[in-house]
C-alpha cells in the first residue's frame, strides 16, 4: 500500500491533531465548498432578467411566493438580522397548502428579550439553526422566479437585500407586490392597514402571528381575497394591469 503524502491537508491534520481535528478540516472545506455553490446559485438568479412576458400573466394563472421574515428588529443599517423565513406558493386564487418553506437562520448577534417575547424565538433557537447563506439559499431555491407578495413589504425587501448583499453582493431583481399597497387601492377609506386590521376585516381567522409561516399564510389569504375583489373590476386582468393602477393609486 502507498504511503501516503506527508505534506499538509487531510493526513498531516490526522497526524498532528488526530480523528477529530482530521474530519474538521475536511467538513471545513466541505462547507467552504457548499457555500460557493450557494452563492454562485443565489447569484445566478439574481442576474436572470425579469421576464416581460410575465407582465401579461392572466392574475388568475399569476404564480406567486407569499413570505414574511421575522427579524432582530427594524434596521438592517444598525445591525439587525434576519431570525427566520417563511413562505408558501400560490397559483391565482389557490393557497397551494402543502407547498410551505420555513426555516429558523443562526443570526449571529443578540436577540432582545422584547423581541423574543414577541416572535418566541430566543438565541438558543438560533445558535442550533443552519447560517444565514444556507436559510437564504433555500428560501431563494423555493421561490425561483415567481412574483414575491408580503404585507408592508419595505421591511422584508430591505432585509432580503441586506442578506442578499452580505452573503452574495447583489440585489433583490424579483418582482414584489404588496398588499398593503392593494388595500390602499381598494379600500381607500381605511385609517388603518395593519395586518392585524386587514385580517379582522376579511374574517382571514388570525392564528399565530409574529411567525414567519404563519403570517405567510395569513397574508396568503388577505393576497387571494383582494385578488376576488380584483376579479370584479374588468379593466384589471394581467400582472401589468395591476401594476398600472398600482401606479396611479
Amino acid at each position: 500500500m502507498k504511503e501516503p503524502n506527508k505534506g499538509g491537508g487531510f493526513w498531516s491534520n490526522l497526524r498532528q491533531g488526530g480523528m477529530p481535528s482530521a474530519i474538521a478540516s475536511m467538513r471545513g472545506g466541505e462547507t467552504a465548498q457548499q457555500t460557493a455553490q450557494q452563492m454562485a446559485f443565489i447569484r445566478s438568479l439574481m442576474r436572470e432578467k425579469r421576464r416581460p412576458e410575465v407582465l401579461h400573466t392572466p392574475l388568475s394563472q399569476l404564480e406567486t411566493v407569499i413570505f414574511d421574515l421575522e427579524t432582530t428588529g427594524f434596521s438592517h443599517q444598525h445591525g439587525d438580522e434576519i431570525m427566520s423565513f417563511g413562505a408558501i406558493r400560490v397559483v391565482g386564487e389557490e393557497i397551494k397548502e402543502e407547498e410551505c418553506f420555513y426555516t429558523l437562520v443562526n443570526c449571529q448577534t443578540s436577540i432582545p428579550g422584547n423581541i423574543t417575547e414577541l416572535t418566541g424565538i430566543s438565541e438558543e433557537m438560533t445558535k442550533t439553526a443552519p447560517p444565514l447563506m444556507e436559510g437564504l439559499h433555500n428560501f431563494m431555491s423555493f421561490v425561483g422566479q415567481r412574483v414575491l407578495v408580503a404585507h408592508a413589504s419595505a421591511h422584508d425587501k430591505a432585509f432580503l437585500n441586506a442578506a442578499l448583499w452580505k452573503t452574495s453582493k447583489v440585489q433583490l431583481t424579483h418582482r414584489v407586490l404588496d398588499t398593503m399597497m392593494l388595500a390602499r387601492w381598494l379600500e381607500p377609506q381605511r385609517s388603518n392597514y395593519t395586518l392585524d386590521e386587514l385580517l379582522a376585516v376579511h374574517s382571514i381567522p388570525i392564528t399565530e402571528r409574529h411567525h414567519a409561516l404563519e403570517d405567510a399564510k395569513m397574508t396568503a389569504q388577505l393576497w387571494v381575497a383582494y385578488l376576488r375583489e380584483i376579479a370584479k373590476r374588468r379593466q384589471v386582468e394581467t400582472l401589468g394591469d395591476l401594476y398600472a393602477y398600482l401606479s396611479r393609486a
